[in-house]
């Protein structure tokens, strides 16, 4: 059991909280930013707030050195509302309102991510002399949770919007990308950093010198398989900055979500009901008071497995389960294709733990289906509830 989870499970004990309930250890956040920025001495570390938005953590985060990849205005107010300066701010989604981006100006942002030319235009107008980062659709190994083609533009589509940007008036400061959510594969960041190589040499033959490459999150855990390390993330950076920019290194800004926050919360369940559907069904399905929109949403198509921990001791024998979640709703089922164990004996009432569960959790709760409200969360730092609770 890690630090942070016996600190965790120390604060339920005391104050057993209504279930179900999600519990952040900002500490083990802390320490975790340090890793990154050990791990990435050169790079500029801007936290991706959605996956955990929680004022504490983007408080902690500040005071520590981090910058924010900001998706909205409300994020931008959060932000700078916990102590982050404006500039340490990046607008990472492409997808904005021109109020939204003159809002965000008006805050004092100046760093935007864009891939259409719509968005530049609007950048030019309420944004004026912004720095602007396109972002390039690259072809590479698919992660746990892709984002298809959502985001981003294919390589010459980005070189005429960073040619257009720059003659508006734009600081055209370089190129970013995104390798995709939970990403296991090493090697796509080299696709990434190859491709963005190419377009830094070919714009700089056209007097348009880029100088930065954000190379976005997706930076793996292991929650119930494996995963890289973070060492062995950076050394894959690096090796490929070094093959891909031989002479002078573009600076690079990277924005991590999960890497950061999941391994630092930690979900408590309650069981409603454990049933078979039938008498020859080896499966029981247990009903948890947590569910895919009230904290699991990852679990979508079962990208996300999570790690189950039973709170009471069990001594005997386990068997196969599906787990689903409380609402009436036929989607809100977690898994049923993906294996899980839970004792023969687990009995309604009883309490599950979710480990590695800060990250995309409350931050992705609906408002109330069902009448059920948000994910509860409690931060703790240094081992006691804050303020915010």
């Amino acid at each position: 059991m890690s630090d942070a989870q016996s600190r965790i499970r120390q604060f339920l004990t005391t104050h057993a909280p209504p279930t179900p309930c999600l519990v952040v250890d900002v500490d083990a956040i802390v320490a975790r930013l340090r890793e990154f920025q050990g791990e990435f001495p050169d790079a500029r570390l801007c936290y991706a707030v959605k996956a955990n938005p929680e004022p504490a953590v983007i408080r902690a985060l500040a005071a520590h050195g981090a910058g924010f990849d900001v998706a909205s205005s409300a994020e931008i107010d959060l932000c700078i509302a916990q102590g982050a300066a404006p500039t340490s701010l990046s607008y990472g989604n492409t997808i904005k309102k021109p109020a939204d981006i003159a809002h965000a100006h008006a805050r004092g942002v100046r760093e935007f991510i864009t891939d259409s030319e719509g968005d530049v235009d609007n950048l030019a107008e309420f944004a004026p002399g912004a720095q602007v980062c396109v972002r390039l659709l690259v072809d590479g190994p698919p992660s746990v949770t892709p984002f298809g083609r959502k985001f981003g533009c294919e390589p010459d589509v980005a070189m005429d919007l960073l040619r257009r940007a720059a003659g508006l008036g734009l600081d055209t400061a370089g190129l970013s990308f995104h390798v995709g959510s939970q990403q296991l594969d090493l090697s796509a960041w080299d696709v990434c950093i190859a491709t963005a190589a190419k377009l830094f040499t070919e714009l700089a033959t056209e007097g348009i010198p880029l100088r930065r490459l954000n190379i976005g999150g997706g930076f793996g855990l292991a929650y119930s398989g494996s995963a890289p390390s973070l060492t062995d993330y950076a050394e894959a950076v690096q090796r490929s900055l070094q093959s891909h920019f031989p002479g002078q290194p573009p600076e690079v800004v990277m924005e991590p979500g999960r890497a950061l926050v999941a391994d630092a919360g930690l979900i408590r369940t309650e069981v409603i009901l454990v049933a078979r559907k039938s008498a020859t069904d080896r499966h029981r399905w247990v009903y948890l008071d947590v569910g895919r929109y009230n904290g699991l949403a990852e679990t979508e198509n079962e990208y996300i497995a999570y790690r189950f921990e039973t709170v009471a001791e069990h001594g005997g024998a386990d068997g196969p389960v599906i787990l689903a979640g409380p609402t009436c709703d036929g989607d809100d089922v977690l898994y049923q294709h993906t294996p899980y164990r839970l004792p023969l004996d687990l009995q309604a009432g009883e309490q599950l733990d979710i480990l590695g569960s800060g990250a995309y959790t409350a931050s992705y709760s609906s408002v109330a289906f069902n009448g059920i409200p948000p994910l509860r969360t409690y931060c703790l730092v240094g081992g006691e509830l804050t303020d915010d609770a």
